[in-house]
């Protein structure tokens, strides 16, 4: 095996948790208790048409997340812009936690592999890891809002590995989603480490299930 890659958000931001689980909580200790069908729809809309809204290239991480947070907020409680900051500010200090607890591993890691990233993310997800100083971890990230082509397509993860100097089936991809992380990369002959936070992880033909980032290096070797 010569090649890893990683999704990113669920993935290296949290052990298997999705932005929609993580932020959910966080919204109801800050006072907005919304039905939770209201909750995903808005924050559905706000994840999925942030780059027509906004102009993100440039920007970190705590800039993204505010531009997130602030139109779920506006969608939900226009009233309530005043927490948007604090809503924000918990989120991002959870994924720059979870960063600081995996940077050790991902850079032994780094040692003995070639290390990439395949996101569906919003096209500014190279400058964020850059301002988060991850960006040298990673030989390649493969951004969908920059190369115009999602997970589960082949595209992306065939872009990955081409850009790693890896055959598909040299590389393993990490990533927390049955449907386009382990589908996407069985698709191409990648071999597949689902991460799960449920006591009892689904099986979907993947070669491992992890906990976590961590566990990489045990069930590799």
């Amino acid at each position: 095996m010569k090649s890893l890659l990683f999704d990113y958000g669920g993935t290296l931001d949290s052990d298997g948790t999705t932005w929609l689980e993580r932020f959910h909580p966080i919204y109801k200790e800050a006072g907005l208790d919304v039905p939770k069908d209201r909750f995903d729809r808005a924050f559905y809309d706000s994840d999925d048409n942030l780059p027509a809204r906004h102009a993100l290239k440039g920007l970190d991480l705590a800039q993204t997340v505010r531009l997130q947070v602030a139109d779920v907020i506006k969608a939900l409680a226009p009233d309530r812009d005043d927490l948007v900051d604090p809503v924000a500010g918990r989120f991002v200090a959870d994924c720059r936690g979870q960063f600081k607890r995996l940077t050790p591993a991902l850079e032994r890691l780094s040692k003995r592999y070639r290390l990439g990233i395949v996101s569906n993310f919003y096209g500014n997800l190279d400058g964020i890891l850059a301002a988060e100083g991850l960006r040298p971890l990673f030989s390649v990230v493969a951004d969908s809002g920059v190369l115009g082509v999602t997970k589960p397509e082949a595209a992306i993860f065939l872009h990955a590995a081409k850009a790693m100097g890896s055959s598909p089936e040299e590389c393993v991809m990490v990533g927390d989603s049955i449907k386009r992380d382990m589908a996407g990369a069985a698709g191409v002959g990648m071999k597949k480490a689902l991460i799960s936070a449920a006591a009892e992880a689904p099986e979907a033909g993947q070669d491992w299930t992890i906990r976590s980032v961590l566990d990489l290096e045990a069930i590799l070797g």
